[in-house]
């Protein structure tokens, strides 16, 4: 088992020996775009998911404006009906 992890490990380190300075290049440019590409990715579901979350928040203080108005007016319907009797 111990002969074939060395073996590997050799294997490797030959192959990646035997890359050309342009394939190294490559690969450095392509982890580059890759991380660029994740970032602005990031950024934007950041911003998408404040925008809503914002306008959650209006929704939420719509609702709570409609629900005191009429709580409100449900509380000036019962002092009537109280007067009445």
């Amino acid at each position: 088992m111990r002969k074939l992890i060395l073996a590997a490990v050799v294997g490797t380190a030959f192959a990646l020996a035997g890359c050309s300075q342009k394939t190294e290049d490559a690969a450095g440019t392509a982890a580059d775009s890759a991380a660029s590409d994740v970032a602005t990715d990031a950024a934007a579901a950041a911003s998408g998911a404040a925008d809503t979350a914002s306008m959650a928040a209006d929704k939420a203080g719509d609702a709570a404006m409609a629900a005191s108005g009429a709580a409100s007016e449900a509380a000036s319907d019962m002092k009537a009906d109280a007067k009445k009797m």
